[in-house]
């Protein structure tokens, strides 16, 4: 029986229709095509503009896109297609600086190896010679909290926390003008008498700053994508950025959440898929546009990239529009550009 042959700790076979022996045969092929694929990521770690390793590593991503899915292995397929597209860019651009392309290829045969349920062995393609540099990536939300410092130093401020404003500097009025000389009275036996000044008006009491709203809790970006495998390649590429965001999975709980979350007087950038189950995208685009006009730039996110559908987007009134398999090198670059700022 298919059980039998699958370790207790591997996912149960995906196309129970397939023999047994045929579905084991395509699991230890694919565990010697990770190893080529773990080789080549720590090629890229170590260059990340080696063009024969990007050729190589989108040769074997093709394989993997239509091999994982004519064995049952969707979410596979699908991982490799947008991870597919993501090399396709960087073998065009080489030389440009993007996410760090060693780091992601790693994490990419990481989670193939979870989704197919079998372990990367050994490196079939040995990296060159050289020192393999990682770098952590960027944390994303706000930094753990400082220690507790005695009382009599300052605090320490944390890194997302509004900066105090500045103690108000009163300026003292400028003295007043001399007084107009009046007719002087005189007393029969003494001096001239002048009227005393009249006293200095009391100094207007400083106006109190009212610090703008407290932005960096706001998340810059939030998806809506129902599929788990680009799912977890957007939340990689967003937490290499940098970029605070959030991300639901359901289209009925991300719009409840929507329609009660705080922006702050910003606009978070909204990566909605078009086609969630129960409440599609333009559902939710429609009921957001009723009751919170304006809060969102929206950016639908599709299969289907049609000029007709793509054209049924932007009259909905979403800002663009961003067609699967996703290129992470693209979608980040037009993420940027939504968001605006450097990166």
């Amino acid at each position: 029986m298919a059980g039998d042959a699958t370790p207790p700790s591997s996912p149960p076979p995906p196309a129970p229709e397939l023999p047994p022996g045929l579905l084991a045969e395509y699991l230890e092929s694919a565990r010697a095509q990770l190893g080529v694929l773990a080789g080549l990521a720590e090629r890229l770690v170590v260059a990340g503009g080696d063009r024969d390793a990007l050729d190589a590593l989108r040769r074997e991503t093709h394989k993997v896109h239509g091999s994982a899915g004519s064995y049952g292995f969707m979410e596979a397929s699908r991982l490799a297609a947008g991870m597919e597209a993501t090399v396709k860019d960087w073998a065009a651009r080489p030389d440009d600086p993007d996410v760090e392309r060693g780091s992601l290829a790693r994490w990419f045969v990481k989670r193939l190896a979870e989704l197919l349920g079998v372990e990367v062995p050994e490196l079939s393609v040995a990296p060159p010679s050289l020192p393999v540099r990682s770098q952590p990536l960027p944390r994303v939300g706000p930094p753990p909290r400082p220690a507790p410092r005695p009382p009599t130093q300052a605090p320490q401020r944390s890194a997302y926390q509004r900066p105090a404003a500045p103690p108000a500097r009163i300026v003292p009025p400028p003295p007043p003008p001399p007084l107009p000389e009046k007719p002087t009275e005189r007393t029969s036996n003494g001096p001239p008498l002048v009227p005393p000044p009249a006293p200095a008006p009391p100094p207007k009491p400083a106006e109190p700053v009212v610090a703008p709203a407290d932005a960096v809790l706001v998340p810059e970006v939030i998806y809506v994508e129902d599929d788990a495998a680009l799912a977890e390649l957007l939340e990689y590429g967003l937490r290499a950025q940098g970029y605070r965001f959030l991300a639901y999975r359901n289209g009925r709980e991300a719009l409840r959440e929507l329609l009660a979350l705080d922006v702050r007087g910003t606009r978070p950038l909204l990566l909605l898929d078009v086609d969630l189950p129960a409440l599609d995208g333009y559902s939710i685009l429609d009921a957001l546009e009723r009751a919170r006009p304006g809060t969102y730039r929206v950016v639908f996110t599709t299969v289907h990239g049609t000029e007709e559908e793509q054209l049924r987007g932007l009259e909905a009134g979403a800002l663009d529009y961003l067609v699967k398999p996703i290129s992470l090198r693209v979608a980040l670059e037009k993420i940027k550009r939504w968001v605006g700022g450097s990166r």
